[in-house]
């Protein structure tokens, strides 16, 4: 088994330098004009088009999309600057572009500025004229004066029936299922070749879990499409969707034979697993998802997954060695301690199996149900974990030096670590006291302080949920007052307020002369 382990080592990755990628925001329509609502959205698909066609990295919608819904900030929301530039930061652009559309008797004027987030000053300011008849070359025309290569531009797709792609970016912008696919089709109807409207319409088949229209949807777009490998991968989703493993199996590895990417391999291991391949055969489960972790070793899903296939095929010490690795890639991984505390108890390590399952309780009540449904199978099926293809970079990726420094004083180093995050935070540098964290949580992984300090940081830029995680395991790890009345500060702010009073309380019994908790019990007395 130390043979295989060894075998399966993942060496944790050293980023290359970030590519200087450009997040385009939708377009503001200050007039207010009912003629130009669409127009905002499409101006950000068109420009962030013709900008990969002359050679620049922008961020494309789908990505801009789950920095929205990490956010939870509405699609159609007006966004503050500093919400604008925290969406930059979570998609890892370099640049911004923003913009405004209006129009002047019969001629469209679009104003596009790009801000340096580094130096957050305008570096490009374009301002360009046309007829709405002539909006796809008004967006090239601006693409090719901000793009930083423009000797390299290359034609892109091209362009539909402007009549189709207006009802494809009213598509995307409903508020109802119906009213999106009523927009869709018809743009399909004006041109059946539109392959990204089929891509759309299958997004909103999928999210009604109608999984054979969102099949049907995709599956005419031909293999020379632009869209064809996006399609197919859409097609292999909803084949797993509809449990037609075989099917899924067939096409991902279709997929993987062309280009091998982590995303292909992973749900490739999922489709194996799901149809109950032999651990014995040369492409298991386990090779896929090792395959998968191998070319991005820091996504914790990966390395779950490859925990997870280990489980299935009851492989106790495989499942022990991998999952260990996924919680310290994130701590607040549940399904993960869950897991591990299976596996540990299997192993015969009844303390740490205790512990693990006594963390995943604390991070939700869904576990205890686990436990009081569990028979013979002490872990659910059907864990692994699916990937949808367009992921966020990210945020965090740990030093390919922490690998070296765990033969050194790993407790000694951490501190180190901690030591410099709290200056950090002090000095309200947020994002580079959490990569001082991360290194130190990768080599104690259960440090409180660090998950504390964490958890401060997130509840700083409103990201309370994840707050509420860190504080959580921080209590676990380490019970404090000051962790207690963090947890009831967070608690509060999403108006949990009888939970936020308990916490407060709990933090006052451990230490009645504690600042932190009586202001938080002063504000939920209305003080």
């Amino acid at each position: 088994m130390t043979a295989l382990l060894l075998a399966l080592g993942l060496a944790v990755g050293t980023n290359a330098a970030a590519p200087d990628r450009i997040l385009v925001m939708p377009f503001e329509n200050p007039q207010r004009d009912a003629r130009l609502v669409w127009i905002g959205e499409a101006a950000s698909v068109l420009l962030t088009d013709s900008l990969r066609s002359a050679g620049a990295d922008p961020i494309t919608r789908l990505e801009r999309q789950q920095a929205f819904e990490r956010l939870q900030v509405p699609p159609a929301a007006a966004l503050t600057q500093a919400t604008i530039i925290r969406i930059a930061q979570i998609v890892g652009a370099a640049r911004v572009v923003l913009g405004t559309v209006q129009m002047d008797h019969e001629s469209l004027v679009v104003r596009a500025r790009v801000v340096g987030l580094e130096s957050a000053r305008v570096v490009n300011d374009i301002t360009e004229r046309g007829s709405l008849d002539a909006l796809f070359q008004t967006f090239d025309g601006i693409a090719r004066q901000m793009s930083p290569a423009p000797a390299a531009a290359t034609a892109g797709a091209p362009h539909p029936p402007l009549a189709a792609f207006e009802r494809y970016i009213k598509g995307l912008l409903a508020e109802t299922p119906a009213t999106a696919i009523g927009y869709l089709t018809s743009a399909l109807t004006l041109q059946p070749a539109f392959d990204r409207a089929r891509v759309a319409l299958w997004e909103v088949y999928t999210d009604q879990n109608d999984h054979e229209k969102a099949l049907a949807a995709v599956k005419p777009v031909p293999a020379d499409s632009p869209s064809s490998r996006r399609a197919r991968f859409l097609t292999g989703l909803s084949e797993l969707a509809l449990k037609r493993y075989d099917d899924a199996v067939a096409t991902f590895k279709s997929l993987a034979d062309g280009s091998a990417t982590a995303t292909v391999l992973n749900n490739l291991g999922v489709a194996q697993l799901r149809r109950g391949a032999s651990p014995a055969q040369s492409e298991s489960a386990v090779s896929f998802f090792t395959r998968a972790a191998q070319a991005d070793p820091d996504d914790p899903d990966y390395v779950f997954n490859l925990g997870y296939a280990f489980w299935q095929n009851r492989d106790a010490q495989g499942t022990i060695y991998w999952l260990r690795e996924a919680v310290r890639r994130n701590p607040a991984d549940g399904d993960a301690h869950f897991v591990l505390g299976a596996a540990l108890a299997a192993n015969g390590n009844a303390v740490e199996a205790a512990r693990e399952k006594e963390l995943a309780r604390r991070l939700s009540s869904l576990y205890q149900e686990w436990e009081r449904r569990a028979g013979s199978e002490p872990v659910p099926k059907g864990l692994e974990r699916i990937k949808n293809e367009v992921e966020l970079p990210h945020a965090q990726r740990v030093d390919a030096t922490l690998r070296a420094a765990e033969q050194n004083d790993q407790k000694h180093l951490a501190t180190f670590y901690l030591d410099r995050a709290r200056r950090l935070y002090a000095a309200e540098s947020d994002r580079e006291a959490a990569n001082e964290l991360r290194r130190a949580l990768y080599l104690s992984p259960y440090l409180a302080e660090a998950h504390l300090l964490l958890g401060r940081i997130h509840l700083r830029n409103g990201r309370v949920r994840e707050a509420c995680d860190a504080f959580k395991i921080a209590l676990w790890s380490a019970e404090t007052a000051e962790a207690h009345a963090a947890l009831g500060e967070a608690y509060r702010q999403v108006n949990n307020l009888t939970a936020a009073r308990e916490e407060g309380q709990r933090a006052l019994a451990l230490d009645p002369a504690l600042a932190e908790a009586k202001e938080l019990l002063a504000r939920l007395n209305g003080r």
